[in-house]
């Protein structure tokens, strides 16, 4: 079984097109004794990764989401003791104790717990909010947190063998990293994802594109990569101002009404119509989208890392 705790992740790019591959490699279990707080810096890094990549403006088109191993994720693995997880649930303690010596109390383990959960929501936020598309591709077990992150991505694809569960309830959880806020509206607001939710039951490939989770199932395992890789250069090729602002309306009119969103994109549009992009686009596409890749300034070319 391969948990979180027991993963190290690594941001790699390529050029041209820039294309980034986040990939979680599987990693020697980590010891208890020496790295409590792997976990948690997993998340921290997960999270300062997409927030880089939203703020240098580095050239990177688009991020691939994967996974190695046996499974995309195997979920978040409770029992690690940097979530404080079991601690926050044993018996025996009355919240009496006022001499420092006892265990905390309800109220002080709140304020010690609540702020890794908002890191937790941070890092899979972070995916949302950078302005490079992210897609994923799914592959094996994508339980818990790993529902979390693909629902977070822009774009998912799965390789048949994929199974997908929402499995916090089974293990006396509710869900709190971003699925129940972000799984209903990518798949619907309907009584087949409360149903999901509420059993924490598997489900296959299959249902995953039926219900809309992802874009297709590939050919095979073994074309996972190279059918995300495509969907990736695809977008690529495209005029990153063009890409980040259509990421962006997206996102805003999911979350407001009609009116808010073409008010929204009316704003954005009067000033990112002035690009040069777009003559390099007409161009490159007058001969039927059969021509060179037109190149692109990055976003800010003056930032740095």
């Amino acid at each position: 079984r391969c948990s979180i705790r027991e993963t190290e992740h690594s941001l790699t790019q390529h050029s041209p097109p820039r294309v980034s591959s986040y990939a979680a490699k599987n990693a020697p279990p980590c010891s208890r004794d020496d790295d409590d707080d792997n976990a948690s810096q997993m998340w921290s890094e997960i999270g300062e990764a997409f927030r880089l990549l939203g703020s240098t403006g580095d050239g990177t088109r688009c991020v691939l989401l994967r996974g190695s191993g046996r499974a995309f994720c195997a979920g978040i693995d409770t029992s690690d003791p940097s979530f404080g997880l079991i601690d926050a649930g044993s018996e025996g303690d009355d919240g009496d104790e006022e001499d420092g010596d006892g265990p905390p109390d309800v109220a002080r383990r709140y304020l010690s717990f609540r702020p890794k959960i908002l890191e937790m929501q941070g890092a899979i936020s972070a995916l949302e909010s950078c302005p490079v598309p992210v897609v994923a591709a799914v592959h094996g077990p994508c339980v818990g947190a790993g529902v979390d992150l693909i629902t977070a991505a822009d774009v998912r694809l799965c390789s048949p063998s994929s199974v997908f569960s929402v499995r916090e309830a089974r293990i006396g959880l509710t869900a709190d990293v971003g699925t129940l806020q972000r799984f209903p509206k990518v798949v619907g607001h309907g009584s087949r994802v409360r149903e999901l939710c509420f059993t924490g039951e598997d489900f296959d490939a299959e249902e995953a594109e039926r219900i809309g989770l992802v874009s297709r199932v590939t050919q095979s395992d073994a074309s996972l990569i190279g059918e995300a890789m495509d969907v990736c250069r695809r977008i690529a090729r495209n005029s990153p101002v063009a890409v980040a602002g259509t990421k962006l309306s997206l996102n805003y009119s999911r979350d407001h009404t009609v009116a808010d969103g073409l008010e929204h994109i009316a704003a954005h549009n009067a000033a990112a119509l002035m690009t040069g992009d777009i003559v390099a686009s007409f161009v490159a596409s007058a001969g039927g989208g059969d021509g060179e890749v037109p190149l692109f300034a990055k976003l800010m070319p003056h930032a740095r890392l």
